[in-house]
């Protein structure tokens, strides 16, 4: 059997196209490209990597167009190229064999596998040099010592199912012990200095925000409140934040989150609106809600394609990282003059010596300025001289997973921030993603230009646009979401519940392509996992339904956060957002039905900025939602219900009530 040539022109991953040109014969994931490797006896050289990824440019210019490096690859392998954000299955997979093989993982990841994709040989980023000399020791070994390579790829197939059953058996009860006990050991860890938690590199820690922020709601203790302020501070007054466009980097390589990895994606600006958010809605803190403002806009801004969002942007620009943020204070002065330039460094902390490479300094903002007026128009100076500078490529691939967490952010930092525009951002994205994501009834993981991809949509793809539909019933009453929602969650229950063991979920659907191990990580990373996130969906799901529904959702919700207890034990730095939607469950959750004749009016609204995070808020005509049956207006006046699980307090007819109401469970 002959080689094929390169086929990823044809690819709907901005990633993989980005290596269409190469002399490397890469090939998709396709049941074609493994029967290939059968059929010429040869094993399969896999890399794994994503678009804003540094470290894949780099190798993929160093080796990838490299034709001494090609013509090896060619020669002995056939060659397979993963975007882990369109197959995050396939990603999940080898991660864990890489992780299991050298103790460490990353991108972009380099795995060899028998044509039947047992990986017998992992690793991360290579240079040339030692690429080479790793292809052709692989290759002899494959011809000269295949028992070596069977028994090596047998072995790690093993570890990865023992690891995929490892997850500790549930029980322990979801109390509000189990969360004190969650956030202490958070707060143990915090950086109190810095701000963050652990050491360097720091990423920012969007779902323990969140999560802190509603223990605070429940139990009024400062601890978690000034934790989360602490942190929101110091990444809004650093580098990590883009002081002149907004949005935020990937990651700290330092502590002080000063030299970000200069990536921007789409999910971490999502997952932080809504912390700040959060925080600003509950504390009208001033640097929460510009933050939250601008991070809002940088998404519509920078990252919007038509209605929907993709999914990043590069941390190089014209192959050079970080170019197109960094400044010297000569650059300062070029573009603003000597005066404005010299207050300008002061102010963005810009030095001669610099914080990042050549001498040159990221932007950070440690105080606001005295004159609001100068400080405005040397950020626009500034902003309108960066944009002549070579600028970021940007993965234009749609996720569904990452748009149903921009909708949600959009949605409630259209209450928070009182800004109508971001719900109607968030209605038009969710509008959009389902009349091209739903394909033959059933969601599709990512599109690119129009076009769908192949991918199968996983767990978090249903649950976070799950999530969002909600959020966008609740806000306008309408049920053609709540409608759709409900879609998706008999989806995810007929297809990625674990049938043998109540309160599991699979990552994968059962009638996806079977992998050599069907993934099912329940921490919670980068993004909450997908059973976190099902989890959110189900226990807000269970108040909006029918009767029948709520029983089968509320035992789902139940069963989940029960078999995911230990978590909360023992690794809650690890599960976030495990502890934001336990902290919800121990409320009731908490629910507001509004009965009024507007869909908009003053108490309603009122209710949607005083209720914690994780409640449920509903308003409208009596009979107009499950938690309005039999509640109406009194004596011609709106009235407020406010119910803890299944027991209500008497209704309120004023806000101030309303907040005393609220108030009350703390």
């Amino acid at each position: 059997m002959s080689p094929a040539g390169n086929t990823l022109a044809s690819a709907t991953s901005p990633y993989l196209r980005q290596h269409a040109d190469n002399p490397v014969h890469w090939q998709q994931w396709t049941p074609e490209a493994l029967d290939e490797a059968a059929g010429r006896n040869v094993p399969i050289l896999l890399s794994i990597g994503y678009a804003a990824c540094h470290w894949c440019h780099v190798m993929a210019h160093e080796s990838f167009e490299d034709d001494e490096v090609a013509a090896a690859m060619n020669a002995d392998f056939v060659c397979i190229k993963v975007d882990r954000e369109e197959r995050p299955d396939l990603d999940a997979v080898y991660m864990n064999a890489t992780v299991a093989m050298t103790g460490q993982g990353g991108w972009p990841m380099t795995c060899f596998l028998t044509p039947d994709g047992r990986p017998f040989f992992c690793g991360t980023y290579y240079p040339k040099p030692q690429f080479l000399q790793l292809l052709d020791a692989v290759a002899e070994t494959w011809r000269n010592r295949r028992d070596e390579v069977e028994e090596a790829s047998d072995q790690v197939a093993g570890e990865l199912r023992r690891m995929a059953a490892g997850m500790p058996d549930g029980g322990l009860e979801i109390n509000a012990a189990l969360c004190d006990h969650a956030v202490a050991a958070i707060l143990r860890d915090e950086d109190v200095e810095r701000g963050g938690f652990g050491r360097a590199p720091k990423f920012p820690p969007s779902a323990l925000l969140e999560a802190l922020l509603r223990s605070f709601e429940r139990t009024g203790s400062a601890s978690p409140l000034e934790a989360v302020s602490r942190t929101g501070t110091a990444m809004a007054r650093g580098g990590i934040y883009d002081q002149l466009a907004g949005g935020f980097a990937r990651y700290s390589v330092d502590a002080d989150w000063v030299v970000p990895h200069f990536e921007k994606m789409l999910y971490d600006n999502a997952l932080l609106l809504r912390a700040f958010a959060h925080w600003a809605r509950r504390t009208g803190d001033p640097l929460a809600r510009r933050i939250a403002a601008q991070t809002a806009a940088f998404l519509l801004d920078d990252l919007a394609e038509g209605d929907m969002f993709t999914s990043a942007l590069d941390a190089d620009a014209a192959g050079v990282e970080g170019s197109t943020y960094v400044w010297t204070p000569e650059q300062l002065n070029d573009v603003l003059g000597e005066d404005d330039g010299c207050w300008a460094a002061r102010l963005f902390e810009v030095t001669e010596r610099g914080t990042f490479e050549h001498g040159t300094s990221v932007l950070q903002l440690l105080a606001d300025p005295d004159d609001a007026g100068r400080f405005e128009r040397v950020r626009l100076a500034l902003l309108a001289s960066r944009l002549t500078r070579a600028q970021p490529a940007r993965d234009d691939k749609i996720v569904t997973a990452w748009n149903g967490l921009a909708i949600t952010a959009l949605a409630e930092a259209s209450v928070a921030l009182d800004v109508p525009s971001l719900l109607n951002a968030a209605l038009r994205c969710a509008s959009a993603l389902l009349e091209l994501h739903i394909v033959d009834g059933r969601l599709r993981r990512a599109s690119l230009g129009g076009v769908v991809g192949d991918s199968a949509a996983i767990l978090d793809d249903h649950a976070t646009l799950t999530t969002g539909l909600l959020t966008l019933h609740q806000l306008t009453g309408e049920e053609k979401w709540l409608r759709s929602a409900t879609d998706l969650l008999d989806v995810a229950l007929r297809h990625f519940a674990d049938p043998e063991r109540p309160g599991r979920w699979f990552d994968t659907a059962d009638d996806a392509e079977q992998l050599m191990v069907r993934p099912a990580d329940p921490l919670d990373g980068a993004t909450p996992s997908g059973a976190s996130s099902i989890a959110e969906a189900l226990l807000t799901a269970a108040h909006l339904v029918d009767a029948d529904r709520a029983v089968r959702y509320g035992q789902a919700a139940e069963d989940t956060l029960l078999a995911h207890s230990p978590l909360l034990a023992r690794a809650p730095r690890s599960s976030g957002h495990w502890l934001a939607v336990a902290e919800a469950a121990v409320r009731g959750p908490l629910q507001v039905a509004v009965a009024s004749d507007s869909h908009d009016s003053e108490l309603l609204s009122a209710a949607r900025q005083l209720a914690p995070g994780g409640a449920i808020v509903v308003g409208g005509a009596v009979d107009s939602s499950p938690l309005l049956e039999g509640r109406d207006r009194i004596g011609g006046n709106d009235a407020a219900y406010v119910c803890r699980g299944r027991i209500c307090d008497l209704p309120v007819t004023g806000a101030g009530e309303l907040a005393d109401a609220l108030g009350a469970s703390v």
